[in-house]
């Protein structure tokens, strides 16, 4: 690209990065100053267009997964949507608000180059304190790759919005010792995001017939073990294998006992159970008298999970309590009828710590082996890998901390990368409200209708946002607010100026769901 930086620059004020979900309700938001969205592809939707299966679908009911302004036509429809109903309620969006004139198709960001100021590294001024984020000169330049072309055209910007994401693009795959790779295997060995690329037909031929073993045990591994189980049925067809390390407490739905999970976890009662950054001494002494009712609500809902689903006769019972994968976001809905396929044996599980390839299919650290046509790789994405190929030094460097997790302050703003944020990062049992919210506070935040607090400030919060991650769940390091979510949008409401008490009486502000509707900025007037 060094032969490209004499093409002239195209300056602007604003680009977003990615057109997923993220991008979409940054565009929206930054509207009024006509920014430029880079997206990859030739569509909107991100994960929901390319790494989504034919059988994928939403995880929440529709009500919890919409825009503050755009309602879905069925919000109260109790089916989960599929995938291809997620990315018409996308378009619908994105068209209602004309948004899609703000995007260019095909432009793969490549390169970043930091062209700010020595003040502007230093983050502006006494005490590390933010000024504008619009300073009226460029401070990042972007290299843009259209059509897949050789040829790099370099655009300048007073600040960029990354919402490129923690999934898809490049896959995380198990390193493995030598000569047990890949490589020695004679069968066929993919991804999940080479699967996703299938369509209905590819997918079914690739698993009919075929001895198939996933690894993994979160969403995506269930969902392709289900699709190997319904591609394989009749007495030809071949069993599916789930490769399991680590176990996950999997709902068949959102009741429990007969009453809507929305009680337990997503009311603000119910998350005055749980600890939440900021907490005087009073709050977290009570937060402390009260653990044993945290503790009850867990040991409630995981005695109906192991009334309501064979986990014990599978071996699939997690050591850990139900609350530690709510935390983490890692709680999975399991499609209807992937016990029965199990109950007639076309799913099986096999738990193992450590595997590797043999010719013939995987073999396993207690010198087991298990045959193989296809191995389906549910193994996750490398996120930071995706976001460090483009980010230039020193800024990449500060993408690793101590604690695995990036610091965020308001899950946006990195206090060390100066005149960037990051959309997509956080995660919470809704991530597009999650997104819508703090594109809000995003765009009022670069219009200076308040200013962001201290380097030193924004770097405690992210600090104490992360020690109650740590005591809260073992996986703390996917950065999932579900248990302080109604604390985390209370906090970003007070610092755009609005009241963070949402309902209209102390009953429902106690007892019933917060959701984007909450947040719709109509109801300030109402308030």
């Amino acid at each position: 690209m060094a032969g490209d930086q004499n093409l002239p620059l195209v300056i602007s004020k604003i680009a977003i990065v990615g057109a997923g979900i993220s991008g979409i309700a940054a565009a929206k938001q930054l509207s009024h100053h006509n920014p430029v969205v880079f997206e990859a592809t030739s569509s909107i939707g991100g994960v929901w267009k390319h790494c989504s299966y034919n059988s994928t679908k939403l995880q929440t009911p529709r009500c919890d997964f919409e825009f503050s302004d755009f309602p879905w036509s069925q919000r109260d429809n109790e089916n989960f949507p599929s995938h291809l109903e997620i990315l018409e309620y996308l378009e619908s969006y994105a068209t209602h608000f004309d948004v899609l004139k703000l995007v260019r198709f095909n432009s793969k960001v490549v390169e970043l180059r930091f062209v700010g100021d020595r003040e502007t590294v230093e983050l502006g001024g006494e005490l590390g304190e933010y000024g504008s984020l619009l300073t009226g000169k460029p401070v990042w330049e972007v290299a843009v790759q259209t059509n897949q072309s050789e040829n790099i055209q370099w655009y300048a910007f007073e600040f960029l919005v990354v919402c490129i994401g923690k999934y898809g693009d490049i896959p995380k795959i198990p390193v493995f010792p030598q000569n047990k790779g890949p490589d020695i295997f004679q069968g066929q060995v993919l991804h999940t995001i080479d699967y996703c690329k299938l369509d209905k037909e590819a997918s079914s031929q690739l698993l009919k017939g075929k001895k198939v073993a996933v690894i993994g045990y979160k969403k995506s591994a269930i969902d392709l073990a289900a699709e190997c189980a319904e591609a394989n049925q009749g007495p030809e067809g071949q069993p599916c294998t789930m490769v399991i390390r680590t176990l996950h407490w999997t709902v068949p739905h959102y009741w429990v006992w007969g009453l809507p999970f929305f009680l337990f976890y997503s009311t603000r009662f119910s998350q005055f159970l749980h600890e939440r950054p900021n907490q005087g001494f009073l709050r977290a002494l009570l937060c402390l008298l009260l653990s044993p009712m945290r503790q009850a609500v867990s040991k409630f809902i995981e005695s109906y999970l192991l009334w309501k689903l064979p986990l014990r006769k599978y071996g699939l019972k997690p050591e850990h309590p139900f609350v530690e994968d709510y935390a983490s976001c890692q709680m999975a809905i399991l499609p209807e009828n992937f016990f029965a396929e199990a109950d007639k044996g076309k799913i099986v599980f096999k738990r193992a710590s450590k595997w590797w390839f043999w010719n013939g299919g995987i073999e396993f650290e207690d010198n087991t082996r298990l045959e193989a046509d296809v191995v389906a790789l549910a193994t996750g994405f490398d996120g930071k890998r995706k976001l460090k190929s483009i980010l230039p030094e020193p800024f990449r460097s500060l993408l690793e901390y101590p604690s695995g997790i990036m610091p965020l302050y308001r899950g946006t703003i990195h206090p060390l990368i100066p005149k960037m944020a990051f959309v997509g990062y956080l995660e919470s049992v809704s991530n597009l409200h999650s997104a819508e919210i703090r594109c809000k506070w995003l765009s009022r935040l670069v219009d200076n209708r308040f200013r962001l607090p201290s380097v030193e400030k924004m770097l405690e919060q992210t600090t104490k946002e992360m020690e109650v991650m740590k005591k809260t769940t073992r996986f703390y390091k996917r950065h999932c607010i579900s248990t302080f979510s109604i604390n985390h949008s209370d906090e970003i409401c007070e610092e755009m100026g609005w009241t963070s008490w949402r309902k209209k009486n102390w009953l429902s502000e106690a007892f019933s769901p917060y959701n984007s509707q909450d947040y719709e900025e109509e109801k300030m007037k109402l308030l």
